[in-house]
């Protein structure tokens, strides 16, 4: 072929007459080692008014895998007109995120070969088409660096369980179990995996227990949690292939015949020390003990979970969770999320998985917020001399504020517009949209279903549990908590709910969240929005929406937090909380008995929305081994049915790139972010007037998740 016959080559036609014959002539497998545009995101959901459609997925050229756990080497192609490595920053990228060791970049005339496992001394090198490395070189250079040996290398070549369907780990799932695998295969005893919710923690956690298992490296697993939904989900979900190796403790009885235990710690420890049950395992029964939602006190020195895991505490142990870090603790608590705690026990963590990069790839759902401000909520009230409260109680003469109410006092009328509001937002999109409002506590969880139930009569006449309250103490509600996260099922619809459903709680298709509640805790807050996290295109489910009516969404201004929303939109009093159709947005991405719930899902009222390590004598449940703390002091409560209360203010907040509130019309916004692509008037108008220009334009500026594209777009279509 002469020079210019191969400059008229595309980029695909250079892979198929020149990449992939240098490959297989090197002593690659073309069919179980080579992939051709190998796929990894889902393409990010962009939000356009009340529609979602894809982005554009994420692909590598040619991906070379070693067996079918471990990809070893990324290829990027460019078209002969380019130069040898021009496709090299291009392929690190994807080589970063993919976490894989080798780049190569080619145009057809050879490769340009880039080792990321080189710490000192040539780091890239030109190779001829007819030197590409054979798969032996690359696999004994990666075990080199990675110091895999051949006693080792049984436990990472391990195959992933399969049944057969195609499912597979996706690449960050394939990252963290590698990891981890490799890391226990070195020795490594105390490992910490952080993956945002919804990212499919226990499917990676139970990849791991297989190849272990299977391996032979890890004989007797315990898995623990800290709720029966927990425990049960993973019994009947994700851990079935276990089958019969596979118990679960119940009732603190022990039986050392099976391999695989998965226990509620609560299960398996008590406030009497002769009935810690775990200590019927000898301390080295276990080989591998994995902790599931860690942050909830699994490492703080006190805790129940710490004793377990110092008893056992020559096994390796693996720390999971979405949420490592919380606030300090204030004087004289003990908080369930101190940060340093899960920290240092576990050590940093060997892969991080976040929720922006979730949205980012598509894994994860986008969501907007509708933020609504009540005038008492932001001008505080305060009650009239000697004036008492419709129970004839004398209302304590002070100002309360959105931090008091429904907890000390109760503005009966409040409850009634949020469930107006609430109400208005489901007729205006879909009325069957599954719904979690997220209250006070249990008594603000009731009235809320209350208002609910008012507001909805028609609905619920046809069907009573169309509107539901899910709380610790309620077995009439906890016994539909199945039906509410199965897809298929219709009722209930909308639950209201205090801490129960906080987490552990799969609602694929929870697309609207409301934030009645006080939430003083990030961790806390990051939980609550993983409720919605969660994609199923199948129920049309691409997006969330998060009404806020306690300024809660001011905490995704905080550095703690990693993901970006569409848009907030804040209405005015007489204007439905419908984010507006125009293009806002800024188009990033954007089954157990639950009757044994644990007592400690019903809220611990301490007042300022922070998680307090408590312990109990439940013989089923019971936890700890400190005496139970003294009843708190009933808390008085004030309830007044005679305060009008409205909504007030209007505006528009948009998250910027740097991950700050922008708080500013549309127009200004969209004026700002043209100014940051076209730094003149001259530049915009240049590429502009080239036709075959205009829509790369508009898609590059959605792209870098700027609103203007979509405007620009917008205001030609109107023309």
């Amino acid at each position: 072929m002469t020079p210019s016959e191969k400059l008229s080559l595309t980029e695909r036609d250079i892979c198929t007459k020149f990449v992939m014959p240098a490959i297989e002539s090197a002593g690659w497998d073309i069919v179980r080692a080579v992939r051709e545009q190998y796929y990894f995101t889902d393409g990010r959901v962009i939000v356009r008014g009340k529609k979602a459609t894809r982005g554009v997925r994420k692909f590598v050229d040619i991906l070379l895998i070693h067996e079918s756990n471990i990809p070893i080497a990324i290829i990027e192609a460019k078209d002969n007109s380019q130069s040898v490595g021009s496709g090299m920053q291009q392929g690190l990228a994807y080589a970063n995120t993919l976490d894989v060791p080798f780049v190569f970049s080619t145009n057809g005339n050879g490769f340009l070969f880039h080792d990321r496992l080189v710490t000192e001394g040539v780091i890239e090198k030109e190779l001829r088409l007819d030197e590409f490395p054979s798969p032996i070189a690359l696999w004994e250079r990666y075990c080199a660096a990675k110091g895999l040996t051949p006693k080792t290398l049984p436990t990472v070549l391990q195959p992933y369980y399969s049944d057969g369907s195609g499912r597979a780990p996706r690449y960050f799932q394939r990252i963290a179990i590698n990891r981890t695998i490799e890391a226990i295969a070195n020795g490594e005893k105390r490992i910490l995996l952080i993956m945002a919710t919804g990212t499919g923690k226990t499917y990676t956690a139970f990849q791991i227990i297989w190849r272990l298992w299977k391996s032979g490296t890890c004989k007797r697993i315990l898995f623990l949690a800290d709720r029966n939904i927990l425990v049960d989900q993973t019994k009947t979900n994700d851990f079935k292939p276990f089958g019969s190796a596979m118990t679960k403790i119940t009732n603190r009885k022990i039986d050392p015949a099976y391999e695989i235990y998965l226990s509620l710690y609560q299960a398996v420890s008590s406030v009497d020390d002769q009935r810690n049950a775990y200590k019927e395992f000898s301390p080295d029964f276990f080989d591998l003990v994995v902790v599931d939602e860690c942050h909830r006190g699994s490492a703080t020195e006190d805790s129940s979970w710490r004793e377990i895991l110092d008893y056992f505490s020559s096994a390796t142990q693996i720390g999971l969770t979405a949420t490592p870090k919380e606030v300090k603790p204030k004087k004289g608590e003990t908080l369930i999320n101190d940060p340093e705690f899960n920290l240092k026990y576990f050590g940093n963590a060997i892969y991080t998985y976040s929720l922006k990069q979730g949205i980012e790839d598509g894994f994860l759902a986008p969501y907007k917020v509708v933020r609504i401000d009540i005038d008492k909520d932001l001008e505080g009230w305060r009650p009239t001399e000697e004036m008492k409260d419709k129970h004839g109680q004398i209302i304590q003469d002070r100002t309360y504020n959105q931090k008091d109410f429904d907890k000390t006092l109760v503005l009966e009328k409040r409850t009634t517009l949020v469930a107006q509001k609430i109400t208005r937002f489901l007729k205006e999109t879909n009325r069957f949209d599954k719904t979690i409002v997220f209250c006070e506590d249990i008594d603000h969880a009731e009235r809320m279903r209350s208002a609910l139930v008012n507001e909805n009569a028609d609905l619920y006449a046809i069907n009573n549990k169309y509107v539901m309250r899910i709380t610790g103490d309620s077995k009439e509600g906890k016994n539909e908590l199945d039906q509410f996260i199965l897809p298929e099922e219709k009722y209930p619809v909308i639950v209201t709910t205090s801490e129960l459903m906080t987490t552990g709680v799969d609602a694929k298709t929870c697309k609207l969240i409301v934030l009645d509640k006080n939430i003083q805790s990030m961790t806390k807050f990051k939980q609550i929005i993983g409720r919605g996290t969660r994609i199923d295109e199948d129920y049309n489910k691409m997006y969330f929406t998060i009404m806020d009516f306690k300024k809660a969404s001011e905490r995704f201004s905080d550095t703690d937090f990693d993901g970006e929303p569409v848009a907030i939109h804040i209405p005015l009093p007489d204007e439905s909380p419908v984010p507006p159709d125009e293009p806002v947005d800024d188009g990033k991405p954007t089954t157990g008995d639950p009757s044994n719930e644990l007592e400690t899902d019903k809220p611990n009222e301490t007042g300022d929305g922070t998680e307090i390590i408590t312990t109990g004598d439940d013989s089923d449940t019971g936890g700890g081994n400190q005496p139970p703390p003294p009843p708190p002091k009933p808390r008085i409560k004030y309830y007044v049915n005679n305060v009008e209360v409205s909504i007030v203010k209007e505006r528009v907040q948009y998250y910027g790139p740097d991950g700050k509130l922008i708080t500013e019309s549309l127009t200004d916004y969209t004026r700002k972010q043209v100014h940051n692509e076209f730094p003149s008037l001259d530049q915009f108008l240049q590429k502009w007037s080239e036709a075959d220009r205009k829509e790369a334009i508009l898609e590059e500026l959605e792209q870098s998740g700027h609103p203007s594209g979509r405007a620009c777009r917008t205001s030609r279509q109107r023309l």
